[in-house]
């Protein structure tokens, strides 16, 4: 028997020494999708129960045998299983799991989950507008949010961007967003020194960003009241992180040049051309005679050279291709008491239009601190400087773009080198040479902020906010710049503006019984409001070296205002959801402002919503198949204020009276001014299939706008011609259907493919106007049952095929009522209709996004369709020279009448002649079009080799902006409008504007 049990010892102490002999120490290191670190993985022998953990760096170690397999799990990613191998280091990346992920949004005053949302808001994550080179942070965003138009108003650095959200909702209040960064209320006023404004988040990095939430319905924007009609766009930076410390650089050069460029006449098409108008004309008695006349003119522009050895490409002067360099570098990490982020960024643009420049230096510091268990503070502090080399507004003749209107047979410069100034209109050249216009535009963006835990379900947290912009402006004309009648002129201007904000608001969340969860926000804010600009101009230099006004010999004009407002806000909101599937919530929101008639200085905001997870019931609970079905409904009232800070008050101004000073009435009082008010009413269905791997939403909404402010004449009998008074008088409707499909269509252990689809729909429509009048702004008109802006004009018919003649369709008013679509070629007797709409019908957006390994691949499309744009420029540029000497569009040239029976749209040239250049629907043509907006490529080094060089992430990439434009528009580009022209009333217009730039940019990310 002892023997048996020594055998038996013997046996297992064998079996056990041969298991051992197996196994070997496993290690390595788990990282996140941005290869950070990640501590606390649980890392399981799969059918064992022997197990670890990742350390704070993301190590662990394991015994395990060749054969077996690791598990890795960790709360909100997906679980990853390895075999053992021969190798001893087995190290995983975790990907996020979206179906464990509950995502969060920001909401005003606190954050929600996404499956608890009642509201129509778009998120957008740092990992769709991070780690690449974009002009803007507005660009970054382009077809990423349904029902969100964004466009660059042309190609200049710092050019304005306009971001409409759901259609527009006002007609001489503001359009655009209110912007919200970290809880503080952004001032996104324009205080441009001339008429192109410039974009309001030029001085932010979008590298700082950590995500973007875009409220679009009432109920998420009722909470701001009075600021919330055009939408509120949420932009949070990102903050420290426990953990290991990370150090984030990013690099990246850029080449760009237009998106497109026009074919204008060469030198000898020109000639011909020329001669041929002339000759159509019928002020010369023969083509000998009208060729004269050609030869001696031509010559006034051709300096000291011969013009027929000329063929000058004006468009290629104006033109230049564009340079940038931006470097970032940020800084994160922090223990269980202090976290702080750290970054700066430099960026150095050369523009695609000459003489256009952008240099950059911004930084920002997050800091969060938890004091102790009831008390947290943090500092979040953002400071820029930007200096831009600016070049004049579109509709000056020293702007770049008008040179393509010269003569192609003139010089650029003389034989000497000399700048030609014999040309047909200024020579933009002499402008760039003998002129500057500096603009430099400091902000600090900072709020301090603490939060108290009253109770384990009250909190109570307290903001401070401080947003300064300051902007100078130096602008120097030498006395060799066109149009200087003086030996020089110096302009410079001082514009500071301050807004101090607080927020104080009490939060409580809590679990009552095991249903039941409440949610509720009451709060106070304040904002304050401050302006003080001053300019003074001066002429007379000794030289043009002398540039600063006090060495001015005459001070020639001056200015100086100091502006304020203030508003007060109290704010509620409760959330009540039952089991998470029946959700109710509502809000309310009273604002007083000083810029409101003494009668209406407050006014109420309410709103509501309701949702239903019906996939949460028995019903579909254990449905393989749908994962997420959801009924959202809302409605809630919006407010919207005028642009300036006096509207409700009798203004006076000075004036000159012969000599002496004066005061002059400049506006009447109305003390019963109110906000402009936007109902909306949102229904909304959020479906999921396949465990979310096939996500959407679907919306619809509908916005009434009432009490449009509109500014009208002071009565006659009052004898103040120039004076007006603010009224609110008039309503507008938009409506629309929103659609988001979100598909997972791969996903294995390493490939990833992920595509977003999504689409718009907004009818926009004039419902009540003072007395029922039209309204017209040049070429665009208010008018009930038409679209806001819509175009009206003159409808172009075409060329009559005999004559040559532009013909116009007459739109007169037959004695039933109908119009009359004869024709005629007197402008004078067609009458002006309604013709189109600058505003589009439909946008959408397609973005997909592959990874495979350590390459990942993402591009994403924009498109919009239904809208118009009006060529202004074409008065000149396609008439044959009908209305001057200016360069033609080659396409005047190709598919001009010359015999009877030609067909074609396109009138006999005439010389200085009007044959169809006034104007009509000519020159209005369709925006429609379809872009490639960005394309990325991308490669990260593998862990293995990331370990040997001791940095957590090495990732080259290329990418292209604006690679594609697919459009009929034979303009620059079907979004590029006039940057100094166009106004709340007076849109859709382009006059020698810049398209945006086709940009190609090599970048490099790296982590450690």
């Amino acid at each position: 028997m002892k023997k048996k049990c020594r055998w038996l010892c013997m046996l297992l102490f064998l079996l056990i020494s041969i298991v051992q002999a197996q196994e070997k120490t496993i290690t390595g290191t788990v990282t996140d999708q941005d290869n950070v670190p990640l501590p606390g993985v649980n890392i399981l022998v799969k059918e064992t129960t022997r197990g670890t953990q990742s350390d704070f760096d993301g190590n662990y170690a394991i015994s395990a045998s060749a054969g077996e397999i690791l598990v890795f799990s960790y709360l909100g990613q997906t679980t990853i299983e390895r075999t053992v191998g021969a190798s001893n280091t087995i190290s995983v990346t975790m990907q996020e799991d979206a179906s464990q992920l509950e995502e969060v949004v920001v909401v005003g005053f606190g954050t929600q989950s996404k499956r608890l949302l009642t509201d129509n808001i778009a998120k957008i994550d740092s990992d769709q507008i991070g780690g690449i080179a974009t002009p803007s942070l507005q660009s970054s965003l382009v077809a990423k949010a349904p029902g969100v138009q964004i466009t660059q108003i042309n190609g200049k650095l710092e050019g304005g961007v306009k971001v409409i959200i759901r259609g527009l909702s006002s007609v001489s209040a503001s359009q655009e967003p209110l912007y919200v960064i970290d809880g503080i209320e952004m001032n996104n006023n324009n205080i441009s020194s001339i008429q192109s404004n410039l974009n309001p988040l030029l001085a932010l990095n979008p590298n700082d960003i950590e995500s973007i939430d875009i409220l679009k319905d009432a109920s998420a924007t009722a909470i701001f009241g009075a600021k919330g009609t055009n939408g509120v766009i949420l932009i949070t930076t990102k903050r420290g992180k426990e953990g290991k410390s990370t150090i984030s650089i990013d690099l990246s050069s850029s080449y760009g040049e237009p998106t497109n460029k026009r074919d204008w006449l060469n030198a000898s098409q020109y000639i011909e051309l020329l001669q041929e108008s002339a000759l159509n004309s019928g002020f010369f008695a023969d083509q000998a005679e009208s060729d004269a006349w050609v030869d001696t003119r031509l010559q006034r522009y051709q300096g000291d050279q011969d013009y027929r050895n000329l063929d000058t490409d004006w468009q290629e002067e104006a033109f230049q291709n564009s340079f940038v360099q931006d470097a970032n570098i940020s800084f994160t990490g922090g223990n269980e008491k202090t976290k702080s982020f750290l970054s700066a960024s430099y960026n150095d643009s050369e523009g695609i239009v000459r003489g256009n420049s952008l240099e950059r230096i911004s930084m920002r510091s997050n800091i969060d601190h938890n004091v102790n268990d009831w008390l947290d503070v943090g500092l979040n502090l953002g400071y820029s400087s930007t200096v831009i080399d600016r070049i004049s507004g579109d509709n000056s003749f020293t702007t770049p773009l008008q040179a393509i209107a010269q003569v192609p047979t003139s010089p650029v410069n003389l034989l000497d080198g000399d700048i030609n100034g014999n040309t047909l209109y200024a020579n933009f050249l002499l402008q760039d040479k003998h002129s500057f216009r500096l603009t430099k535009r400091r902000r600090l963006l900072t709020k301090f902020f603490a939060e108290l835990t009253l109770h384990e379900s009250l909190k109570f947290k307290s903001e401070i906010g401080y947003d300064y912009l300051n902007q100078t402006v130096d602008r120097n004309t030498g006395r060799l710049a066109p149009f200087q009648s003086t030996n020089g002129q110096t302009f410079a201007s001082d514009d500071g503006t301050e807004i101090i904000s607080t927020n104080n608001y009490l939060t409580f969340n809590k679990l009552f019984g095991e249903y039941s969860n409440v949610d509720f926000v009451l709060g106070a804010n304040y904002t304050r409001f401050k302006n003080r600009a001053t300019s003074v101009t001066g002429d007379g230099f000794p030289t043009d070296n002398f540039k600063s006004v006090s060495s001015a010999a005459t001070i020639s004009a001056g200015t100086g205002t100091f502006s304020n407002w203030a508003q007060i806000s109290y704010f509620a909101r409760a959330t009540y959801d039952y089991k998470n599937k029946y959700i109710l919530k509502a809000s309310i929101r009273q604002d007083g402002s000083s810029r409101f008639g003494s009668n209406n200085r407050f006014g109420y905001f309410p709103a509501g919503s309701l949702g239903w997870i019906v996939s949460q019931e028995n019903f579909l609970k254990e449905s393989n198949v749908l994962s997420l079905l959801k009924f959202r409904a809302s409605w809630g009232i919006n407010g919207n204020t005028p642009i300036t800070n006096f509207p409700s008050l009798g203004l006076y101004g000075g004036t000159n009276y012969n000599g002496q000073s004066g005061l002059e009435f400049t506006q009447g009082e109305n003390p019963d001014l109110k906000w402009e008010e936007t109902e909306q009413t949102n229904f909304g269905l959020d479906f999921g299939f396949a465990n979310n791997r096939i996500s959407g939403e679907i919306d619809y909404y509908v916005k009434k706008t009432k009490d449009l402010l509109f500014f009208t004449r002071v009565p006659f009998e009052a004898q103040i011609p120039s004076a007006r008074v603010l009224q609110n008088i008039g309503n507008l409707e938009n409506s629309g259907f929103e659609f988001v499909l979100n598909t997972t269509n791969i996903q294995t252990e390493n490939l990833t493919w992920k595509t977003s689809f999504n689409f718009a729909t907004n009818k926009n429509e004039i419902t009540s106007l003072p007395n029922a009048e039209d309204q017209i702004t040049g070429r665009n008109i208010l008018r009930e049952g038409e679209p806001i802006n819509s175009f009206f004009m003159v409808e172009y018919a075409g060329v009559n095929a005999q004559t040559g003649d532009a013909e116009f369709v007459l739109n007169t008013e037959n004695a039933d009522g109908t119009l009359n679509k004869g024709v005629t070629n007197d402008f004078s007797q067609a009458e002006r209709v309604v013709v189109g709409n600058p505003n589009p019908d439909i946008i959408g957006g397609f973005s997909s996004n592959l990874n495979y390994k350590t390459i990942d691949f993402s591009f994403t499309f924009q498109g919009q369709w239904g809208a118009q744009l009006y060529n202004n420029a074409g008065q000149y540029q396609e008439t044959g020279f009908g209305n001057g000497l200016d360069n033609q569009d080659v396409y005047v040239y190709n598919n001009r009448w010359q015999n009877p029976g030609d067909i074609t749209d396109v009138p006999q040239a005439r010389l200085f002649t009007n044959n169809g250049h006034s104007t009509s629907t000519r020159y209005l043509q369709d925006a429609d079009f379809i872009r490639l907006r960005n394309l990325t490529l991308g490669y990260s080094l593998p862990n293995q080799a990331l370990e040997r060089i001791g940095l957590s992430r090495v990732r080259v990439y290329v990418s292209g902006l604006n690679l594609l434009t697919i459009t009929d528009y034979r303009g620059y580009d079907p979004e590029s409008s006039n940057d100094d022209g166009n106004t709340n009333t007076n849109v859709g217009s382009t006059f020698y504007s810049s398209p945006p730039a086709k940009v190609y940019t090599l970048g490099l990310n790296l982590s450690f």
